[in-house]
């Protein structure tokens, strides 16, 4: 995706038992995409921060997501039963979907987890990248990449950042 690009839809299962598409995320000033995992050390060192956004956010019109879409046959940790305990056990504030085709991570250009797209109202990709400048440690972080495009979006501005180089494990793809 290049940035302008409408969002690609979809419409794929949840762990809390619903199946999410783009309209059931209309009312948002802002939708972050996240392509996820359970098992990738970048994606664990970023959940509660995820989950913090999520829940700082909701209030200012914005709503977030992830999907994974790895392969769950060579790793099973990611498989949607795992999804559903992985969710509970941190208490995740957002959808948690699974993309078992990898069609969507495929429409979406996602290469990495995490990878996020995070698209203005009119559902146009506004920022890609990263969440922030350091996944070890979130008390040494000086930039945040998602709060600041998050900041501008819900007050009607383009973000200040729009691109950065998403790092993280690579998303395991189907053979």
């Amino acid at each position: 995706m290049q940035l302008g690009d409408q969002a690609p839809d979809f419409s794929l299962p949840a762990v809390d038992a619903k199946t999410y598409s783009l309209k059931d995320f209309a009312e948002a000033k802002a939708l972050v995409v996240v392509f996820s995992c359970n098992h990738c050390p970048y994606v664990k060192a970023y959940e509660d921060r995820l989950i913090a956004v999520a829940r700082d956010y909701q209030a200012k019109g914005a709503r977030l997501l992830a999907i994974n879409a790895n392969d769950s046959d060579n790793y099973p940790e990611d498989s949607f039963g795992a999804m559903k305990d992985r969710a509970q056990e941190k208490g995740f504030n957002f959808p948690y979907l699974r993309d078992e085709s990898q069609q969507v991570a495929r429409a979406y250009g996602a290469t990495h987890t995490p990878h996020l797209f995070v698209f203005d109202r009119d559902r146009k990709l506004a920022y890609t990248g990263k969440i922030d400048d350091n996944w070890e440690d979130a008390n040494a972080v000086k930039r945040t990449f998602l709060r600041d495009a998050l900041d501008d979006l819900t007050a009607g501005k383009k973000p200040r950042l729009s691109e950065t180089h998403a790092i993280g494990c690579t998303i395991k793809w189907k053979r």
